[in-house]
């Protein structure tokens, strides 16, 4: 299993960035799908699931600013995050649990700064 995150940068407050994760080695389109992030001496935390099923959830901090979504033609997952706050700054890394393992990518920076 390898999950490639990638999109991540430095934008102000108010500002958009995509995030997207690019996975193989298992079977994409069969599998939940999950974005965390973590920021500096903070636990890593859950910013969204995307389900199979086609249920969607968010972290009350991100609802109605992140939309989560996948192209399962193209194995990749994405976050869309609008109205960005510093509190937004983080390590953003894409996640599946593959076969009872968490699998995670290598993260991706996103600071969110005047």
């Amino acid at each position: 299993v390898q999950l490639v995150e990638s999109g991540g940068g430095s934008v102000q407050p108010g500002g958009s960035l995509k995030l997207s994760c690019v996975a193989s080695g298992f079977t994409f389109s069969w599998y939940d799908l999950r974005w965390y992030r973590q920021a500096p001496g903070k636990e890593r935390e859950l910013v969204a699931t995307i389900r199979i099923t086609g249920g969607n959830t968010y972290a009350d901090s991100v609802k109605g600013r992140f939309t989560i979504s996948r192209d399962n033609a193209k194995n990749t997952m994405y976050l869309q995050m609008n109205s960005l706050k510093p509190e937004d700054t983080a390590v953003y890394y894409c996640n599946v649990k593959y076969s009872t393992v968490d699998w995670w990518g290598q993260g991706t920076q996103v600071t969110v700064s005047s």
